[in-house]
């Protein structure tokens, strides 16, 4: 694709690529995201589960129109079945969904998208991977709570650049679907097409959603966790 993956625009603060990308089209993006979602999840005549959604996998065409791409780790599931079994634990650290690597926070279905759609929505508006090689893993689990904090206190969310008022509209839009993506229990996560809903919605309509206490498994952690 001719302008690479969506990682290259959002991760590498060296570069001068990502001053291509405002608010505007960021936010176009996470909306392209989830329409390709949508259609995984329930256009397809056989439902998709990706399960390695990140920053990554999303390729950039000549226009930044998100394409989502390697399908190696994708389950096939029936329409007419909401759960989903594994064997064996899949995706990226830092984007699996908790169900995935332990069935003590509920069962593997669409949701499970869903959680790592979230996270990459939050690291496109806090501008830096939800988890860090040079950052000892401890903290990993507070890049949520980053967030967290500069929505629940109204602090500025420009980070690295200034806003006007309709980008910071966008982004506070976006860090509160990507919240309520990545709750802990699978039921409180919106499907995809309402997470659609609520990114072309109005802002007032949204509601704050609870913190979020858990993240993904570290590096470190997850070639250890078994089923």
């Amino acid at each position: 694709m001719p302008n690479g993956s969506l990682e290259k625009f959002i991760h590498d603060q060296a570069s001068s690529d990502n001053s291509q990308l405002g608010w505007k089209k960021l936010h176009e993006i996470a909306v392209g995201i989830a329409r390709g979602l949508e259609y995984l999840h329930i256009g397809c005549n056989t439902w998709i589960l990706h399960f390695d959604i990140k920053p990554h996998n999303i390729l950039l065409d000549q226009d930044f129109s998100p394409k989502i791409s390697d399908f190696g780790l994708a389950k096939l599931f029936p329409d007419n079945r909401s759960m989903i079994s594994m064997s064996h634990m899949r995706g990226t650290p830092g984007y699996i969904a908790p169900e995935v690597y332990s069935r003590n926070f509920g069962q593997v279905s669409h949701k499970s998208d869903v959680y790592s759609y979230g996270m990459m929505i939050l690291e496109m508006v806090g501008w830096r991977k939800n988890i860090e090689a040079e950052v000892d893993h401890t903290s990993e689990i507070y890049f949520p709570h980053w967030i967290y904090k500069k929505l629940e206190f109204d602090e500025e969310l420009g980070l690295h650049r200034s806003m006007s008022n309709e980008e910071n509209e966008m982004a506070r839009k976006m860090i509160i679907v990507g919240l309520w993506c990545i709750q802990t229990n699978p039921v409180n996560r919106p499907t995809i097409m309402k997470a659609l809903e609520m990114l072309e919605g109005d802002l007032a309509s949204l509601e704050i959603p609870p913190k979020p206490y858990l993240s993904s498994p570290s590096r470190l952690d997850a070639s250890s966790i078994t089923d």
